[in-house]
């Protein structure tokens, strides 16, 4: 839901930092995986119970997510690359709830449990769209910058980024914020559903 303002707030900042980044010579893939480095990094940090010291990589590692795409159109954007943002993106929203319920396994597993479902209807009615609109020759007008279409819904990154450093911030109430999350995902996955039931049911001939 807060995708679309996030990204048109911070483009300008993002843009100038990817130009720098690519100027001194690293690639949009070398941002990547930096980016997911510092995401499993904090993760462990949670892990371990260090939930307030996690919020400092956590937020890098998103940031080096926004930055790749801008590295990667300042060159040569390539599917690979594409591939590797995405793949690894829903690979970090996997471990951080799983870190959460590791930290705390009585008071978080099933919460963690509970959320880490959700994701998998977010993550899949995502992508199973994308693939749909991809075939059909779909562009999204609300993220043209994105190399898939991109389709929005009640919980994106924004939301789940603040809700992961709401958790780090208040670890006492992962679990309250982790089915209330759920909630989110799960009225994202029905909205998702049925933008695909609408848009798919006619034959794209």
């Amino acid at each position: 839901m807060l995708d679309r303002y996030a990204m048109k707030l911070m483009k300008p900042v993002i843009d100038r930092a990817a130009l720098t980044i690519k100027s001194q010579g690293y690639s949009a893939d070398q941002v990547t995986f930096t980016g997911f480095g510092l995401g499993l990094f904090a993760a462990l940090c949670i892990a371990l119970g260090f939930y307030h010291f996690a919020i400092l990589p956590l937020l890098a590692s998103r940031a080096l997510d926004g930055l790749d795409g801008a590295v990667a159109r300042a060159g040569v954007a390539t599917d690979r690359g594409a591939f590797l943002d995405i793949g690894l993106d829903f690979v970090f929203y996997g471990i951080t709830p799983l870190a959460f319920g590791v930290a705390d396994p009585d008071a978080n597993a099933l919460a963690a449990a509970t959320l880490l479902a959700a994701f998998v209807g977010t993550g899949s009615s995502f992508l199973a769209y994308a693939i749909i609109a991809e075939k059909r020759g779909l562009k999204s007008t609300e993220y043209p910058t994105k190399s898939f279409y991109y389709l929005g819904g009640l919980a994106e990154g924004t939301e789940t980024i603040a809700c992961f450093l709401a958790m780090c911030l208040w670890p006492e109430y992962f679990a309250s914020l982790a089915y209330f999350y759920a909630v989110l995902c799960l009225v994202t996955t029905g909205t998702r559903i049925l933008a695909g039931w609408q848009t798919f049911t006619e034959s794209k001939d």
